[in-house]
């Protein structure tokens, strides 16, 4: 019985394996380095982080959420707090889900959309 279970799970395994294979294939996956992994644990700004991952510049992300670089830099040193709205502009902007930019919590989250550290 045992090995049978176990054969049911390599096959369960094997299934979601292939499912992350097709999603990474067309995009809908991505991997996070585990270098970003552990700046969001170690507590870094999780702004700062996602926004240095996907290669932006604190001016660009501003200009793409219609807010000033200040600003930014405001949010990133946690001197402020962004409302529901522009957190959802910046989570969009950086691709990632809102939940990724508010800082650490007890429970792990998924830190991206679809992602897997590499």
């Amino acid at each position: 019985m045992k090995a049978l279970r176990e054969l049911a799970e390599d096959a369960e395994d094997a299934a979601a394996l292939a499912r992350f294979a097709k999603r990474y294939a067309t995009g809908e996956e991505e991997t996070v380095p585990a270098a970003v992994v552990d700046r969001l644990l170690a507590g870094e700004p999780p702004l700062r982080v996602w926004r240095e991952f996907r290669g932006g510049s604190a001016a660009q992300l501003a200009s793409a959420v219609n807010i000033t670089p200040a600003h930014i830099s405001k949010l990133e040193s946690g001197r402020g707090e962004p409302s529901v709205s522009l957190l959802k502009k910046l989570a969009h902007a950086l691709r990632v889900d809102m939940e990724a930019l508010v800082g650490s919590t007890d429970k792990p989250r998924n830190l991206a959309k679809s992602v897997t550290v590499e």
